[in-house]
């Protein structure tokens, strides 16, 4: 009994869909374990120079093979002015710290999750579960958990309560998952970037191969940048693997002075 209703729920998630050549489109094949994808490198190839941000930002960093500098950060944000000074002179103390072993005390040092757009980053291992009218995607770390509402009028920007992951409505186009997201709390960022309660983050989620799929990523924010911010994170699939439990409680850090440092737990 419990196979057939697994059956029927699988049977439910896998719209109906044909492409363009009229071959037809699983919607349901983008369930499954992911860890992002980092670009492969040649052995004996160059190492990879400074990133974009790190350029930006006048770090001078000798990345290990296949990243891309301390920041992680797709591009320089358009901040409009005097955003962009700002968040560059606190990247740029945040640096100093860091290389001084006094790192800040962010959002991770009090355990609180990432939240939109930066789970989507997947430094550890996500879940896509599928449902019938709904897409959650189950982060790893802090245990996130994202719920994409399919086939649902986006509501009002004044009426979303501000939230971690936001309020996310999606559908699909073909083979691309279309999502919108408003909503997102003031001090949830990207590393460290500014938004107002008019930010969006727009997504287009597609299967590549049965094995890879991409987020392109849009965010748009008429109070803060200049322009639409574009970026794009790539995922593997990850067949093996079972997502762990993550409590970062167990870790937590204190603030001593905006800088963190290991709290003592009596176990």
């Amino acid at each position: 009994m419990r196979v057939t209703c697994i059956g029927l729920i699988l049977a439910c998630c896998a719209t109906a869909a044909v492409a363009a050549d009229g071959t037809p489109i699983d919607h349901g094949a983008l369930a499954g374990v992911w860890t992002r994808a980092r670009p492969a490198r040649s052995p004996g190839a160059p190492r990879p120079g400074p990133s974009e941000v790190d350029r930006f930002l006048g770090f001078r960093v000798e990345p290990s093979p296949g990243q891309t500098g301390v920041i992680i950060i797709p591009t320089v944000p358009p901040l409009k002015e005097p955003y962009l000074q700002q968040w560059k002179a606190h990247e740029v103390a945040r640096h100093a710290a860091d290389l001084r072993g006094d790192p800040f005390y962010d959002g991770h040092s009090q355990c609180l999750p990432d939240g939109m757009p930066s789970m989507m980053m997947a430094m550890f291992p996500m879940e896509v579960l599928q449902a019938p009218g709904e897409i959650a995607v189950v982060e790893e770390a802090y245990r996130q958990v994202r719920h994409i509402y399919l086939d649902q009028k986006q509501i009002a920007v004044s009426d979303a309560e501000p939230e971690f992951w936001g309020h996310s409505v999606g559908t699909w186009q073909g083979d691309t998952l279309l999502v919108n997201t408003i909503g997102i709390k003031g001090d949830v960022t990207l590393e460290d970037v500014p938004h107002s309660d008019q930010m969006r983050i727009d997504e287009r989620i597609r299967l590549l191969t049965p094995e890879r799929f991409e987020d392109a990523i849009t965010v748009t924010d008429p109070m803060y940048l200049t322009h639409p911010w574009s970026f794009t994170w790539t995922y593997q699939r990850d067949a093996g693997y079972r997502i762990l439990e993550y409590v970062c409680e167990d870790n937590r850090e204190d603030s001593a002075n905006g800088h963190q440092h290991l709290q003592l737990l009596n176990k």
